[in-house]
């Protein structure tokens, strides 16, 4: 590598390799310094910085406005996405009530996301119908991709949510009628979540936070790898039941909250009750 700051021009230190090289899209490095300088003025460079190269950096210095380089996928890990809406064609009003709503929501569930999931959040609205709710959500990008983003689970799908800076948001959904099962690799570091459809196998790698992958993969199993077997034997049938329960529970804590209104807490519950009828 390089042992000169693309920006600056000064040599790199040991402190500025300790944690493995500041990396642009065009070979060059930067040093902690630098880093700190541009990441001030956009904070996502520290999670996408491998997406920009040195003369993205030198116009961001200069005019605060920067536009990435797009970074070609091998055939074989593109996904097909569909963009959402732009933020500004919903009602200011309803998207701030909706916005507030999917916040708390997230909270109720533990969600752990990191800070660099601050702008799927803001898609969210856009992303989920107004009954939609959220019952567990996790940091997760697609593997071998820079799509990096997050998983969330509801009572009807699991949809994962990407959005690269100044980019269009781009949301894929798994429909429960179209998982036929999940599974799970371990990984010290990073694990790896799996949704097996009919046609293919998606895999989401857990970078943020290990112990929180795991968490949320011992939910989804309880949904998708029971209802495989959900005819089979009385005692499946019994714990896909108790974990119906449990959303339940979780409906109407939404629902004494307000976040809930009547007639949206019994479609949902109807629609959970299904699924044990």
């Amino acid at each position: 590598m390089s042992n000169i700051c693309a920006l600056c021009s000064t040599e790199l230190t040991s402190i500025d390799t300790l944690l493995g090289e500041n990396k642009l899209s065009d070979g060059g490095n930067l040093c902690n310094k630098c880093l700190d300088k541009v990441s001030s003025i956009h904070q996502e460079l520290l999670y996408n910085l491998n997406t920009f190269s040195i003369r993205d950096i030198k116009n961001l210095v200069e005019t605060g406005k920067i536009q990435p380089e797009t970074v070609e996928q091998p055939e074989e890990n593109k996904i097909e996405s569909m963009v959402v809406f732009a933020s500004n064609e919903m009602p200011r009003d309803l998207y701030k009530r909706r916005l507030k709503e999917i916040k708390y929501q997230l909270e109720q569930v533990g969600a752990n996301l990191s800070m660099f999931a601050k702008g799927e959040i803001k898609e969210l609205p856009h992303i989920l119908a107004v009954d939609e709710v959220i019952l567990a959500a996790t940091d997760a990008q697609f593997i071998k991709t820079v799509d990096a983003g997050m998983l969330l689970v509801t009572p009807k799908r699991i949809v994962s949510v990407s959005k690269a800076m100044f980019a269009p948001v781009k949301v894929n959904e798994y429909l429960n009628e179209n998982i036929n099962e999940v599974s799970f690799v371990s990984n010290s570091i990073s694990p790896v979540i799996k949704l097996h459809t009919e046609d293919r196998v998606v895999e989401f790698e857990c970078f943020c936070d290990r112990l929180d992958g795991e968490r949320f993969y011992n939910f989804i199993s309880k949904i998708y790898n029971q209802n495989k077997t959900l005819k089979q034997t009385p005692e499946t049938k019994e714990v896909a039941s108790n974990l119906i329960f449990e959303q339940l529970e979780k409906l109407g804590k939404l629902r004494e909250n307000g976040i809930l209104t009547e007639q949206e807490f019994a479609e949902q519950k109807k629609k959970l009750l299904d699924q044990i009828s």
